[in-house]
C-alpha cells in the first residue's frame, strides 16, 4: 500500500511538473511571439566610441547611447536593434534604407542638416583640449596652439571644430589626424604631441580608465551638440523618437543614464536650430 500511494504521488508529481513546463513554454513562446511582431528599429553605429557604444571585455554592446535608445524603445513599443557600419558611409546606409537611423554621440554639422532629418538636439557635449597631468602644458586661448602640436582623430567633429577656430591659420600645419584616439593618447604620452583635441565625454571616459594621466586644458574649442540622424523623408520616425526622448527627460529617465555613464546629468533637449 505504502509503495502503490508513493507511485501515485510520483505520477501526480511529473503530471503536475509537465503542466508547469508546459505552461511556461506557452509563456515563452507568446512572449517571443509578440516580440517578433513589434517593429524594428535598426540603429547605425560606430561600436568602438566609448562611452556612446561600444564593446565591453566580453564582446556585449554597451554604452550611454546603447542605454538611452533601448529605453526609447521600451516607450514607443519596437524593438531596438544594433548594427555596427562604417561611419564614413552612414548616409548611404540611411538613404539604402539598411539602417533607420544613425545614434552614436554624432554633431550637428551643416553637412547633416542638409542631408538627414536630425532628432532635438539631446546631449551637451564639447570639444576640449587634453594635455599628460605631470606636464606644465596648459592652454588658456587660442592663440597658444601656434606652439603646440595637436592630435585628433581623421573626420571627427574635434577636428572640424578645429578648422571653423578664428585662429585655425596660425595653427593648422600643427595638427596631426590619427585613425584613433588610442593612437593619439600613446603619442601625446610619447612626448610626439602636446595636446589632444576631442569630445568631452570620450576624453574624460577615456581618462578615467587611464587613472587620471591626462588633463582638462583651461581653454575648449566650445559645445558640440549631439543629434540622432535619420533619413532626409523619414521624419515620421524623427518625431515620435524625440517625443519619446521628452517622456524619458520628464520622469528622470534620461538622467539616470547620464549619471551611470558621465557621472553628471548633461541630458538636454533643445530644438534644432535651421
Amino acid at each position: 500500500m505504502k509503495k502503490k500511494f508513493l507511485s501515485l504521488i510520483m505520477v501526480g508529481v511529473l503530471v503536475l511538473g509537465a503542466a508547469v513546463l508546459t505552461g511556461c513554454g506557452s509563456g515563452n513562446d507568446e512572449a517571443a511571439a509578440e516580440n517578433e511582431s513589434k517593429e524594428t528599429i535598426v540603429v547605425g553605429l560606430d561600436d568602438t566610441f566609448a562611452p556612446m557604444g561600444f564593446r565591453d571585455e566580453s564582446g556585449e554592446l554597451i554604452g550611454f547611447d546603447i542605454d538611452l535608445a533601448n529605453k526609447v524603445g521600451e516607450e514607443l513599443g519596437v524593438n531596438i536593434e544594433f548594427k555596427p557600419i562604417d561611419w564614413n558611409a552612414k548616409e548611404m546606409e540611411l538613404k539604402a534604407g539598411t539602417i533607420d537611423c544613425v545614434w552614436n554621440g554624432m554633431s550637428v554639422t551643416p553637412e547633416r542638416k542638409e542631408n538627414m532629418a536630425l532628432s532635438d538636439k539631446y546631449l551637451n557635449n564639447k570639444i576640449v583640449l587634453m594635455a599628460l597631468a605631470d606636464s606644465d602644458t596648459d592652454v588658456t586661448d587660442a592663440s597658444q596652439l601656434a606652439d603646440l602640436k595637436i592630435g585628433t582623430q581623421v573626420d571627427s567633429s574635434a577636428l572640424g571644430v578645429l578648422k571653423s577656430n578664428e585662429a585655425y591659420d596660425s595653427f593648422k600645419d600643427n595638427v596631426q589626424e590619427y585613425d584613433t584616439y588610442d593612437t593619439a593618447i600613446m603619442d601625446l604620452k610619447a612626448g610626439r604631441i602636446d595636446v589632444i583635441a576631442v569630445d568631452q565625454v570620450l576624453g574624460e571616459y577615456t581618462n578615467n580608465n587611464l587613472g587620471g594621466e591626462m588633463k582638462e586644458c583651461t581653454y575648449d574649442l566650445g559645445d558640440d551638440f549631439y543629434v540622432i540622424g535619420f533619413a532626409k523623408d523619414n521624419t515620421e520616425l524623427r518625431d515620435k523618437v524625440n517625443d519619446a526622448l521628452k517622456k524619458l527627460v520628464d520622469n528622470g529617465e534620461a538622467a539616470k543614464i547620464s549619471e551611470k555613464w558621465f557621472g553628471r546629468d548633461i541630458v538636454i533637449l533643445e530644438p534644432l536650430e535651421g
